[in-house]
């Protein structure tokens, strides 16, 4: 096992991979920028390491900067946690080479399935079952793109093959308009991600998201942890996600886990990852994998025992998952809600001084965040501030603690994205389960 890891990223999941760590007996090393000195992880780890001004792209993007930090503290690990350089291919490849271990994938993995084209032949070989498209990279022929619109039907959705995030999707209703949205969708993917390499697939129409929880040891062995339904979204961004998703069965589950898990042992993945799926009138269609921790694995946790952290940091270490498959047993329901340092309406961001916090407590309730009395929200990052995780017997009984836990919450001197939350959770819809991806964004129209 590993004496020392630096932890390659801020808030509320750096202090997640920290308290890991401790259970472990693993001393910590926090880097951080000129912006997050005051951050919880920073004040509680063994060692810190200030590596840059308060952009990202001055400091946590700055690989030098990082493997100098592991370098000069004689650390043996990073763990990169999620956003960031966590699916970086080079960012691994460079820490591998500097003789330390990258806590995730081989940088080839992250390679493999970073590109949407490579990942979905990879899906295909094996047996994944994958939305009807192109199968590779669009070619400039305009009759030939025609003709394969037509053959898979409109409505289709181009996408970036190096994309993410919702950036670089044109959505196309008819032949009028494909070769417009094509050059477009060109263009974007240059503009965002440096490789302007597109393909086509079918445009499902009301799907819901829904993802499977996947560990492998590296060796040719992996399970799965079931799934979660994270379709409650905003401009493609997760707001709640849940465990187990409403309405899989236990047939389901086990078949599209075992598709996971033949995929996981192809290519000998290590550690956690998460496959992506749109699902529709009982089928579920690949869309991508994601090759790290997920901001949503409390939820999985909650229902299947499992520390995936730290399950992560033993199979760096190159020991054997603690788990086999036949041990995975899924009991009760958890709910996640994102806490953002946002107004709830104009979803503007809303940095600042916290100048009181009091977190939710109770039976089944878990909070993850890094925020406290006194703490600043810095301008530079990502605005979410911690996540609500409600745990019950029942879909029900979760519903009801998550919504105890979101009055208990109060953050005062910033706005946050409270309020939506509870107006989500008292819907009658979102109740009774199984909504769609495009469900919050309709709801949110009406308002």
């Amino acid at each position: 096992m590993f004496e020392k890891i630096v932890i390659a990223n801020r808030g509320e999941i750096a202090l997640r991979i920290l308290r890991a760590c401790k259970e472990l007996g693993i001393k910590t090393v926090a880097v951080h920028s000129t912006a997050d000195h005051d951050l919880m992880h920073v004040k509680l780890a063994d060692e810190t390491v200030c590596i840059g001004n308060g952009p990202a792209t001055e400091s946590y993007l700055k690989i030098p900067a990082i493997i100098s930090a592991a370098e000069i503290t004689d650390a043996q690990a990073i763990h990169p946690g999620y956003g960031f350089l966590a699916e970086n291919a080079d960012f691994a490849e460079q820490i591998e080479k500097s003789g330390f271990t990258f806590i995730g994938p081989t940088a080839d993995t992250i390679r493999l399935m970073g590109n949407k084209v490579s990942a979905i032949a990879a899906m295909q070989k094996a047996g994944v079952p994958c939305v009807p498209g192109s199968n590779g990279n669009l070619g400039d022929n305009d009759q030939e793109n025609m003709a394969l619109a037509k053959k898979i039907s409109y409505p289709i959705i181009i996408k970036a093959a190096s994309g993410g995030g919702g950036r670089g999707m044109r959505v196309v209703h008819g032949e009028e308009t494909l070769l417009n949205a094509i050059g477009l969708a060109r263009k974007e993917a240059k503009v965002n991600f440096g490789d302007d390499n597109i393909y086509m697939e079918k445009f499902l129409q009301n799907p819901r998201h829904i993802e499977v929880q996947v560990l492998g040891d590296g060796h040719g062995y992996a399970i799965h942890l079931g799934e979660r339904d994270c379709s409650m979204q905003r401009r493609h961004q997760k707001v709640i996600e849940e465990a187990p998703a409403p309405g899989i069965t236990e047939a389901q589950r086990e078949e599209i886990g075992a598709c996971c898990v033949n995929a996981c042992e192809n290519m000998h993945y290590r550690g956690a990852g998460t496959f992506e799926f749109l699902y529709e009138d009982g089928h579920f269609y690949f869309i991508e994998m994601n090759t790290r921790i997920q901001v949503e694995h409390p939820v999985t946790e909650l229902i299947t025992g499992v520390d995936l952290i730290k399950e992560q940091i033993r199979v760096a270490a190159g020991e054997p998952l603690t788990i086999k498959q036949e041990d995975i047993v899924i009991r009760g329901h958890a709910i996640e809600c994102r806490i953002n340092a946002e107004d709830p309406v104009t979803f503007m961001p809303s940095p600042g001084r916290i100048n009181y916090l009091h977190c939710p407590g109770g039976p089944g309730i878990r909070m993850d965040s890094h925020i406290y009395s006194g703490y600043t929200v810095p301008p530079y990052y990502d605005s979410m501030v911690g996540k609500i995780i409600a745990y019950g017997n029942s879909r029900k009984s979760a519903l009801a603690r998550m919504l105890g836990a979101l009055d208990e919450t109060v953050i005062d001197g910033i706005k946050t994205n409270i309020p939506l939350h509870q107006d989500i959770i008292k819907d009658a819809n979102f109740a009774a389960g199984g909504t769609n991806i495009h469900y919050l964004e309709k709801k949110l129209e009406k308002n």
